[in-house]
């Protein structure tokens, strides 16, 4: 498979395009800058053939069937129907779009062309989160009580830019991070946030947009999830927590790009740490996504599940700026 990445990103040359090429039979023909320099530098650093800054000769180009789309967030919706449009399966980063109502139009148009649409949620192709769901669904905790999320890290100077202050580029903690810890409670809870109650701030790094979020998610089942992201925590940690009526689980230094961090289980007979397997995250969802292309299964987080992660990001966006309690709108999905 020939694959096109639109946009020349960090994310992708550090983490997808050796993923890409772990695949058998899979490289990476061709990327995409609007800066025509420093795509082709991109291109030359990375042993990529074509460099293009033009999109639609991008698509057109002989024998790319996949794209990978990573560029500022409010870019991908015309960029993935242009992909659809013409024939293209999409891998996108999330969140797939800044409205829900975007994202169904990316779901129905690959629906409508028959295409692999897919989101990038690095998190839940984690061995260790994989492990963790396991957990959960063979009972070992029991009924579940609640889930406490904390994902408050120090967004690292080379990522920044317009994380931090363009929020027409849909810059903000909300939409880097909450997103995909909305994703990791329905990957491992298996039901979508109702209602949620967030408070968001400024506090030293955003320039117009939030750098900290709190917020609490009611799930239909009742339980109760606690969530916290924010880009200005430098010693916090990252993990989650998840407690059961015959056991808790704690999870430290999984919310991460790297196949890293402890998990162990508490329960009436002590404490256990549990092992799991330290694969690659993005080599997981390729694999994933090249055999959903094959007829073999689904990605491992699909468009629509792109769609919920950016409706409970938005939800919590809009408690944040009104104040009150708001029902996560999927638009029926």
């Amino acid at each position: 498979m020939k694959w096109g990445l639109i946009g020349a990103s960090t994310i992708a040359s550090e983490h997808m395009i050796g993923a890409i090429r772990a695949q058998s039979g899979h490289t990476v023909e061709a990327v995409l800058s609007s800066d025509a320099a420093r795509g082709q530098d991109f291109a030359t650093r990375n042993g990529i053939p074509h460099a293009f800054s033009n999109l639609e000769a991008l698509l057109e180009h002989p024998g790319i069937s996949a794209v990978y789309i990573s560029t500022t967030n409010e870019k991908h919706v015309s960029q993935a129907m242009a992909a659809f449009a013409a024939g293209k399966h999409v891998l996108c980063e999330k969140p797939l779009a800044l409205s829900v109502d975007d994202a169904a139009m990316m779901v129905e148009a690959a629906k409508g062309a028959g295409l692999v649409f897919a989101t990038n949620h690095h998190l839940r192709c984690s061995g260790a989160h994989l492990a963790i769901r396991q957990m959960i669904a063979r009972g070992r905790l029991g009924r579940v009580l609640s889930m406490r999320v904390f994902h408050a890290v120090s967004l690292p100077e080379h990522l920044r830019g317009w994380r931090i202050d363009n929020a027409a580029a849909g810059g903000g903690v909300i939409a880097d991070i909450t997103v995909h810890d909305a994703d990791t409670v329905r990957f491992h809870l298996g039901e979508d946030p109702k209602t949620v109650v967030a408070q968001a701030v400024s506090s030293g790094l955003g320039r117009g947009v939030e750098d900290s979020v709190m917020s609490v998610w009611t799930m239909p089942s009742g339980i109760m999830v606690q969530s916290h992201e924010s880009f200005t925590h430098p010693y916090a940690g990252s993990g989650i927590e998840i407690h059961g009526t015959e056991g808790s689980l704690f999870a430290q230094g999984v919310m991460t790009q790297r196949p890293t961090g402890t998990i162990t289980m508490t329960d009436r007979d002590g404490t256990l740490q549990l092992n799991y397997d330290r694969h690659d995250l993005y080599g997981y969802g390729l694999k994933a996504f090249s055999q959903a292309i094959a007829g073999r299964g689904r990605p491992a987080a699909d468009g629509v599940d792109g769609l919920k992660s950016l409706a409970v990001a938005l939800a919590v966006a809009r408690s944040a700026r009104e104040g009150q309690a708001v029902d996560v709108d999927y638009k029926g999905y």
